[in-house]
């Protein structure tokens, strides 16, 4: 049997795992973006010096925030295998990876956004401050407006980094292309298979920038 053809009977087991992964990244990314750009509109509502100012609260959030993007995923998915156990029934396959990989992104977007949010020009809030425009107002049509394209260049850095973190859940049967490269690649030695993905992460990972670095460019023409 030549190497094509053994090559060509992957297919179906590569193209599921493409499947799985871009479900695990769909999934999690949505959920992440749900309680991440919140997390950081409220981070930055609660700094010193702004309209919901509480200094205890933006401590407990800052410091809980950094202590969950200290710890390596890999390390934070067997950490908190019981609650994800609690919450989904599952910790393997892709529904068992859905919560580690929210409670490792969210912050990251968080964070992301708490620096998009604080780009936009002081001035220009306060001008709408000034004229007893409500907060939620000024975060919706200044804030989030003005700093559309650091937030899209942000997410999409965040998209890669979940990429990537949902290779690593493959070490522990989430599947996807991490666990194929890992199973096949690695344990079996089928070096076809682990170029396979390996290309295949770096397709995902280079249109997705390029998307991302598209529509950041276009949002700052308008």
């Amino acid at each position: 049997m030549d190497r094509f053809t053994e090559f060509t009977q992957w297919l179906p087991v590569i193209g599921k795992a493409v499947v799985e992964t871009f479900q695990m990244v769909g999934i999690s990314l949505l959920f992440s973006v749900i309680i991440g750009i919140p997390l950081g509109i409220f981070l930055v509502l609660t700094r010193p010096g702004q309209s919901l100012e509480n200094k205890w609260v933006y401590e407990a959030l800052n410091l809980l925030i950094n202590i969950i993007r200290s710890v390596p995923f890999i390390i934070l998915l067997f950490f908190i295998l019981p609650f994800t156990k609690l919450v989904v029934g599952t910790t393997i396959g892709v529904k068992g990876v859905i919560v580690p990989l929210v409670i490792y992104t969210a912050p990251y977007i968080s964070r992301l956004m708490e620096s998009a949010l604080l780009e936009v020009d002081a001035g220009v809030v306060e001008a709408y401050q000034a004229m007893g425009i409500k907060t939620r107002k000024i975060i919706w049509n200044v804030m989030l407006r003005e700093a559309r394209p650091s937030i899209i260049l942000g997410l999409t850095i965040a998209t890669v980094s979940l990429i990537g973190a949902t290779a690593m859940a493959g070490l522990v049967g989430a599947g996807g292309l991490g666990d194929i490269a890992y199973r096949f690649g690695h344990l079996r030695y089928e070096v076809d298979v682990m170029y396979a993905t390996v290309f295949i992460l770096i397709v995902l990972v280079q249109c997705i920038q390029t998307i991302g670095n598209k529509l950041a460019a276009n949002l700052k023409k308008d």
